[in-house]
């Protein structure tokens, strides 16, 4: 009996739209990641990228829970003595809307070079619109 073992050219990958308006922001970003990881597809496979491409539209509207809105504080480090910035979600849906929802999935990925390249096939934008009309994505629903 052989096992069948899935290439990295042998993997079909589909395209899904997922619309955040009104989405809790941890349960679309857990779906998300599932799908760039390839975790429901059958021949999943930790080591190889077997996940589908993902397209996120009306990240500007995503639901933030309870008090995070104002309490969640995103931080990042400029690599300078005292260059730690911080943002609170509030500000940062205003500035750029779509990195809410980039940043929550990215901390669902793998820390490798392997979550680096699950990562580009995650296209979020903040609106209605999107330029992956030909390659014919699925709109795909999220259970609450």
């Amino acid at each position: 009996m052989v096992t069948k073992f899935p290439s990295a050219k042998s993997v079909e990958r589909k395209w899904y739209v997922i619309d955040a308006k009104d989405q809790v922001l941890g349960r679309l970003a857990t779906r998300a990641a599932t799908l760039l990881m390839g975790k429901h597809k059958p021949e999943y496979t930790p080591f190889l990228d077997v996940g589908d491409h993902v397209i996120v539209i009306n990240a500007a509207k995503v639901k933030l829970t309870g008090e995070k809105e104002n309490q969640k504080v995103y931080r990042r480090h400029t690599g300078y003595p005292g260059g730690l910035k911080e943002i609170t979600a509030q500000k940062l849906r205003q500035k750029h809307p779509e990195r809410i929802v980039e940043l929550a999935v990215w901390g669902m990925l793998p820390k490798t070079k392997l979550g680096k390249h699950m990562y580009k096939k995650l296209k979020v934008y903040p609106g209605e619109q999107h330029p992956h009309q030909a390659q014919k994505p699925a709109p795909l629903e999220i259970q609450e």
